[in-house]
């Protein structure tokens, strides 16, 4: 059984559908975040597809604060969705006739500029999702048009008025696969590896002693995001993407040093990247340094010439 932010036609629906395993699965839509992940604490599903960033809109805050507080879970996988986005409306309705658009308000935001000059007085009506939105005016129950995914009227009777009318062509959303703790996949070369830390205590560098423990061993971050951890004000915790794999030496050797200073670590997964990016390194934080310099330090304790 895969979860994923129902029902068909979202772009969490899309992405599942890159998953070879779901192919041929029971899917369970689910209303949010939070109850695709409590699907696979109480054994509803197996996995659940979920999003985290987008190329426009940054971190999904919901995603990252639910993955903070939930354990026992990993990520397995990540898929990457062209946002494309269409205007719909109830047969018969013209452009001239909308007021009220419905929208997922990420989906409004990267909306707004074709929004505000082809419907200038419009209101805004948010909504959970976009396909939702696009029920939801097909149905006559709210709102005049919706925001709805690309080529969403193959899954409902509703009428294609605008198309493409996001305000950035390349936007992309990123999604990851999330199952139960399990062995770590092998390392590919293009891996990503994902986790969150919170800073011990509030002092002067200690966000800066943080980072160190990445670039004193040469790894590069894809993510750096700050998250209120909500027990006061002033304390975040932060999620980050690491380029590499906990099996990469340098990756690995950073993680031991980021438990040494944050003993709540949390690792969320190391799992092939979906650009299929392979990060250039430099010689010196290559496995064969490091596992070189652990060789060396072994000889000299053995009173063996270094």
């Amino acid at each position: 059984m895969y979860a994923y932010l129902g029902p068909i036609g979202t772009f969490t629906w899309t992405a599942l559908g890159q998953v070879p395993e779901a192919k041929g699965q029971e899917w369970l839509p689910v209303n949010n975040v939070g109850d695709a992940l409590a699907s696979l604490v109480d054994g509803r599903a197996d996995a659940a597809m979920i999003a985290v960033e987008n190329s426009v809109e940054g971190g999904v805050s919901a995603a990252q604060d639910a993955l903070a507080q939930s354990s026992g879970l990993q990520i397995l996988g990540e898929f990457l969705v062209p946002v494309n986005f269409d205007v719909v409306v109830r047969p018969g309705t013209a452009l001239a006739d909308v007021h009220v658009v419905v929208a997922h308000p990420v989906a409004y935001a990267q909306c707004r500029q074709w929004l505000e000059a082809h419907v200038p007085h419009h209101q805004h009506l948010p909504a959970t999702s976009n396909v939702s939105a696009a029920l939801d005016v097909a149905a006559g129950r709210h709102g005049d048009a919706a925001i709805a995914p690309a080529g969403f009227q193959e899954h409902a009777d509703v009428t294609t008025i605008a198309t493409l009318v996001g305000d950035n062509p390349s936007a992309v959303t990123r999604f990851v696969l999330i199952g139960r703790r399990r062995a770590v996949a092998p390392r590919t070369g293009a891996d990503k590896t994902t986790v969150i830390v919170e800073l011990p205590d509030d002092r002067p560098g200690g966000l800066l002693e943080m980072l160190e423990q990445f670039a004193t061993r040469g790894v590069n971050l894809s993510l750096l995001e700050s998250r209120p951890i909500g027990d006061a004000l002033g304390r975040y915790r932060f999620v980050i993407d690491i380029d590499g794999h906990i099996e990469d030496e340098r990756v690995a050797d950073a993680l031991l040093g980021l438990k040494r200073y944050s003993p709540g670590l949390q690792f969320l997964g190391s799992y092939r990247r979906a650009d299929g990016y392979t990060p250039t390194v430099a010689e010196q934080y290559s496995d064969t340094a490091f596992v070189d310099a652990r060789a060396w330090l072994d000889r000299l304790v053995a009173g063996k010439e270094g």
